[in-house]
């Protein structure tokens, strides 16, 4: 990626008919919702099951590398608010090739992310009705919410909304049942008195595993092998900087819901697991059941299993609609970069890119077939792409921003910022990176971290392997599709 940026003195062409119809609630919820889905509702049983109670402490330690990647994408998102937003920030910032690279695999990301999600949809439905075929459930949920995407991004923002104000309203009303329980001193099924305690004197401590330990079996366990697990449930808060090119005010809006993402990793994920574990003790967690079901089994109340069948539903629905929404907005930057073809750059009556929508529909559903008819395929390759793509692209981030300040401090800053040069155009940034001189290196060494760690464990090692090889997928389509213009 060491092509120059082509000597441009004007910002990469966006034309402004988008519609800033997303209000300050629509981006908070948005933003708070896309970081809650069936990865804490039933995943977080692995990575307790990794680190124990220290699990907490891998989520404050992830969470707070998660809040400084959407910082530094909202530094440049308040800006320079535009579409597609980190491949769009490539682009200009860095070269057309980093843009390519940046957009076509968040784009693919999402693509998988969603066939898994309308694979699984069927299993949430069969609960109620287990004579529906799950393919019918794909198709019905497919259609349903590729027609929402194309009325329009109002009607997007008001839909996730409330797929969002339901998981937040679950998650908080299990945090709440669970002090209940703890306070009131209720009997639990386990026979172990539910309390904080538990946390430090059930199943060998806080840190029963340690930082990194091997069992008997060869697999590895701990508090830096549950850091792989607890990254990823992270995926998706990025969606802020997808949104800010149909803000109505991304000044304002954009830092509220970024700086929003440290209380709700501490409320949504360090206190819901937190009075999990001491309702529960944590080596009881076995993942045959979500861990929130598990917390009101064990006092009796056993209609939880089809509550939270519900609202996983409606999770899911909210990664389907929010991978469409980005994944169409990404399509569109990328036409506008001259990254795509040009039909996905256009628009319509309702300010809807009609071609990125129905285009990622159609790769979404071949998808869907592909898990349908060789699901092992699917999850095993295909989603190992989809793991190692969000390192690349929260990678590709840190270096952006990076290489943003550079070129604002050239003088070549968007809006305002143009003609303004060294620390007076930096000291001008309305929405700054914390420690913007070291953070992006310590991120991105984190994130190599990751990827190492990766390799320790059978289950992600071989997306490490996927991840090299899609880089160079990438690579090779952007020389080809350079060289056909040629």
């Amino acid at each position: 990626m060491s092509e120059k940026k082509p000597r441009e003195t004007d910002d990469v062409p966006v034309p402004a008919t988008l519609r800033k119809s997303l209000k300050n609630r629509h981006i908070q919820l948005i933003a708070l919702g896309g970081a809650i889905g069936t990865g804490l509702f039933y995943g977080s049983s692995e990575s307790i099951a990794l680190a124990g109670p220290s699990i907490l402490l891998a989520y404050l330690i992830g969470g707070l590398v998660i809040f400084m990647i959407v910082r530094a994408l909202a530094e440049m998102a308040v800006e320079d608010p535009k579409a597609g937003a980190f491949s769009y920030y490539a682009t200009r910032y860095w070269s057309k090739r980093a843009g390519f690279i940046s957009g076509w695999n968040y784009w693919f990301n999402y693509v998988l992310v969603s066939m898994v999600e309308l694979a699984v949809v069927g299993s949430f439905v069969n609960y109620w009705f287990p004579n529906i075929p799950k393919w019918v459930s794909a198709v019905v949920f497919l259609v349903a919410i590729a027609a929402l995407n194309l009325l329009g991004v109002s009607k997007f923002g008001e839909f996730e909304f409330w797929f969002a104000a339901i998981k937040i309203v679950a998650v908080i009303a299990m945090i709440l049942g669970g002090l209940w329980v703890i306070i009131a001193n209720v009997p639990t099924a386990s026979g172990v008195r539910a309390s904080i305690a538990n946390w430090f004197n059930v199943g060998g401590g806080f840190l029963p595993n340690g930082l990194m330990s091997r069992n008997a079996d060869g697999t590895w366990t701990g508090l830096l092998m549950a850091l792989v697990v607890v990254m990823f449930s992270f995926g998706g808060t990025e969606l802020i900087g997808i949104t800010a090119g149909e803000t109505a005010e991304p000044r304002t809006t954009i830092p509220k819901a970024t700086n929003s993402i440290i209380w709700r990793i501490l409320v949504f994920y360090i206190c819901a697991l937190g009075v999990i574990m001491a309702v529960v003790p944590w080596n009881t967690i076995d993942g045959e059941s979500s861990p929130f079901v598990q917390i009101f089994d064990s006092v009796g109340v056993h209609a939880a299993a089809g509550i939270l069948n519900f609202v996983c539903l409606t999770a899911v629905m909210s990664v389907y609609n929010s991978g469409l929404y980005a994944n169409s907005r990404m399509l569109y930057s990328l036409a506008k970069q001259g990254n795509a073809p040009a039909y996905l750059g256009k628009l319509n009556s309702r300010g809807v890119p009609v071609g990125g929508v129905v285009t990622s529909a159609i790769i979404i559903a071949i998808a869907v077939v592909v898990v349908f008819v060789w699901p092992n395929f699917a999850f095993n390759y295909l989603m190992s792409i989809a793991t190692i793509s969000a390192v690349i692209n929260w990678t590709m981030i840190m270096i952006t921003e990076v290489k943003f300040r550079r070129v604002v401090a050239a003088g070549d800053g968007p809006a305002e910022l143009k003609g303004l040069k060294g620390a007076d155009a930096l000291d001008r940034l309305s929405f700054k990176l914390p420690f913007a001189t070291v953070m992006p290196y310590l991120v991105i060494a984190f994130l190599a971290l990751i990827v190492v760690l990766m390799c320790f464990s059978s289950s992600y090692c071989i997306a490490v392997a996927a991840g090299v090889i899609w880089l160079a997928v990438l690579f090779a389509a952007y020389t080809l599709t350079q060289r056909r213009r040629a």
